[in-house]
């Protein structure tokens, strides 16, 4: 039976699920797709702070007179490069804090995650898969 890792019960068994168990495992299947969903934001974050510096890298080679193109919003404001590079770099920093609570979350989610795995496997054996399966 193909799985995604959201804990499907295999239903060619004689075993009993009770209430609390099939709760059991749509909690599992609940953490595992906002661990996921997570795991996609942190993906575009660290885009993010690789374009953060890529642009401060582009910016290496701007005059110092020169005013910088800055989007704000929806706006291009026009700052000096010393403005820009300050602005760029508190970007980063914001974005790696984001990415410290995001890990930070993922952990917690794979705790409670490996918790419920523990109890179901416990209780099914080889009758549940709570594994993904690979692309």
């Amino acid at each position: 039976m193909a799985n995604s890792g959201k804990g499907t019960y295999r239903p060619d068994s004689d075993v009993h699920i009770s209430f609390e168990d099939q709760q059991k495992i749509n909690k599992f299947a609940r953490l595992n797709a906002k661990a996921d969903d997570i795991k996609d934001e942190l993906n575009i974050k660290q885009n993010d702070i690789k374009n953060l510096e890529e642009a401060v890298e582009e910016l290496a080679l701007a005059d110092d007179s020169e005013k910088i193109p800055f989007l704000v919003g929806e706006v291009f404001i026009c700052q000096s490069l010393e403005d820009t590079l300050k602005s760029l770099e508190d970007m980063k920093v914001k974005k790696q804090n984001e990415i410290c609570e995001l890990e930070s979350k993922c952990e917690e989610l794979k705790s409670q995650m490996s918790e419920l795995k523990a109890h179901l496997y416990g209780k099914f054996g080889s009758h549940i898969n709570l594994e993904k399966e690979e692309d």
